[in-house]
């Protein structure tokens, strides 16, 4: 078969195409953000009407995948770790549910935090929802088990997670292809109560998941994805799970490791394999990316006599990601990490790009709070977070996608004056609409800025939910239409920009502040595009006087 080079995301997205998907939906969150425009930007996914949209966030996502596994069909939701969060709700229920059509959820984890808040992992979630988790070791892993979760799916009846960290979602390797799949016909649940979880319905489906943690663990013992690779040297047992048995591999020439290695891919993990290590070798490494899910797993497993090594005995760092030298660190070997490279360039902290409208939003805003005191700008994420750098230093906080609105909300329901939230058009669609809820419902004093560049510009410029539609959004939700304004930022309306702040910021009612400029990124590459198709047409019309 065909042989691509292809980075993890999208060895995910050809073998999502390959395996038969008919739907694909995402909210854009880096490290995942690729997977769905590699399948969007398949000619085979369009000939094949594989449907990959953006939703409005992840919970949305996650149920609308739940809706393809109802009608029979295969589908997959994509999303970063912290966005799992969001489609929580759903990802768990659905393990109750259970699926009709192949039902897989990629989860993108970011250990070191690159672009995210915090450094979960969301094996937990799989394990939490008690269904099958799946971690490849490496791309053609990931193709694989996206076939491999599939058909799990639909044997089993059950959600598969399928969870990847940054370096193995952004790194490139050779995947060789398999033979593409027909799409799923439609086919409904052949029990017609199983998506209703009426307590006394879910009850008995709940017993069915739980007698089915046997046929998961079977299925890790037998998948071929888990194995036992025997050594010489007793002395030392390796649990590597994921990448870590990559970095592993790394340290040794030849590939070949005198120690016995447990490789884990799949959970739940099988106590049967793991008491064969328990048996054979005197402690225990466990080499894991993220959190000690394995290690403390271990702790209940084996007996307590038997020495475990790992994140949480500080033999492997508890947090960051591992790489090859943490791996030969925590082995005892010799650390080839070698000398940092000097200072030649001096390293500078991320900005927003030049001509980005946040810059004149923030310093218009930055005038306008000059009577007032400091500390008073809730924010949210996007490329809008920046102003919390210098030389704006301009907001305040950065929590969760639409925590902006309903922190301001309860600073400002007990006095706090004037409050203010800042939050971008597609996290405003994504988050947000429900916290301006609450503040309409409260009358609360909140003063609320929506950066609209008419796109997700954080995670590369996808399309935005909210685009052409924030007004009537907001006059829906119960703002009056004299309490939304709208300011274009430009440095030359910065003196009017500034008077529009400070009228609403001395209101005692809410109020939205919509700052509207198309983000510079998007612009220059439409420019782009409505250039070369001007040149085309030209050249076309050339060829044909011709």
């Amino acid at each position: 078969m065909q042989k691509m080079l292809l980075l993890g995301v999208e060895a995910i997205g050809q073998a999502a195409i390959d395996a038969g998907i008919s739907a694909v939906f995402a909210y854009p969150g880096t490290p995942s953000t690729e997977i769905t425009e590699y399948v969007q930007a398949s000619r085979e996914a369009r000939d094949n009407k594989v449907v990959a949209s953006w939703t409005a966030n992840e919970k949305t996502a996650m149920e609308a995948t739940l809706g393809v596994s109802y009608v029979g069909k295969r589908a997959m939701a994509c999303m970063k770790h912290v966005g799992l969060n969001v489609a929580a709700d759903a990802f768990v229920n659905a393990g109750v549910t259970g699926a009709n059509g192949g039902l897989l959820v990629v989860s993108a984890d970011d250990p070191s935090m690159h672009s995210s808040q915090n450094e979960q992992d969301s094996r937990f979630f799989g394990k939490f929802a008690m269904i099958p988790t799946l971690e490849p070791s490496n791309q053609q892993e990931a193709y694989d088990m996206v076939f491999y979760g599939l058909e799990l799916s639909e044997k089993l009846h059950t959600p598969v997670l399928l969870r990847i960290t940054t370096r193995l979602a952004h790194s490139r390797a050779g995947v060789v292809r398999k033979p593409s799949r027909e799409h799923n016909e439609i086919r409904l649940p052949d029990d017609p109560k199983q998506f209703i979880l009426l307590p006394a319905i879910a009850r008995k489906r709940y017993k069915g998941l739980l007698a089915n943690q046997a046929h998961f663990i079977n299925e890790s013992e037998t998948s071929g994805y888990n194995r036992y690779i025997d050594g010489s040297d007793h002395s030392l047992g390796i649990i590597a799970s994921g990448i870590a048995y990559n970095y592993l591999l790394e340290n040794f020439a030849d590939r070949e490791l005198p120690y016995p290695v447990l490789k884990i891919n799949q959970y739940p993990v099988s106590r049967t394999l793991l008491a064969k290590l328990e048996k054979e070798c005197e402690t225990i490494l466990v080499l894991e990316e993220g959190a000690p899910v394995i290690e403390e797993m271990l702790k209940g497993y084996l007996s307590k006599n038997l020495n475990v090594k790992g994140r949480l005995d500080g033999t492997v760092p508890r947090d960051g990601e591992l790489n090859p030298n943490v791996v030969a660190r925590a082995m005892g070997l010799e650390d080839t990490y070698g000398q940092d490279v000097p200072g030649l360039v001096v390293g500078r902290p991320p900005s927003m790009c030049m001509g980005c409208g946040h810059i004149d939003t923030y310093n218009a805003l930055n005038s306008a709070m000059e009577k007032y005191s400091k500390g008073r700008v809730f924010s949210d994420i996007g490329c809008y977070t920046l102003g919390a750098l210098a030389p704006f230093n301009a907001i305040n906080s950065c929590v969760d996608m639409g925590a902006s609105i309903t922190m301001a909300k309860g600073a400002a329901d007990v006095g706090f004056s004037p409050s203010i939230a800042v939050i971008g058009d597609s996290t405003f669609t994504h988050s947000g609409m429900t916290g301006l809820l609450d503040v309409v419902n409260c009358n609360s004093n909140v003063t609320i800025i929506i950066n609209d560049n008419s796109t997700t510009g954080m995670t590369g410029g996808q399309k935005s939910a909210a685009t052409g539609k924030i007004e009537d959004i907001c006059r829906g939700i119960g703002i009056p239409e004299e309490r939304i304004r709208v300011i274009t930022p430009l440095k030359k309306n910065h003196d009017e920009n500034v008077q529009v702040l400070l009228e609403e910021l001395q209101r005692d009612e809410p109020s939205v502040i919509i700052s509207r400029r198309e983000c510079i990124q998007t612009l220059n590459k439409r420019m782009r595009q409505r250039a070369a198709a001007k040149a085309k047409e030209a050249e076309q019309q050339k060829a044909s006087q011709q």
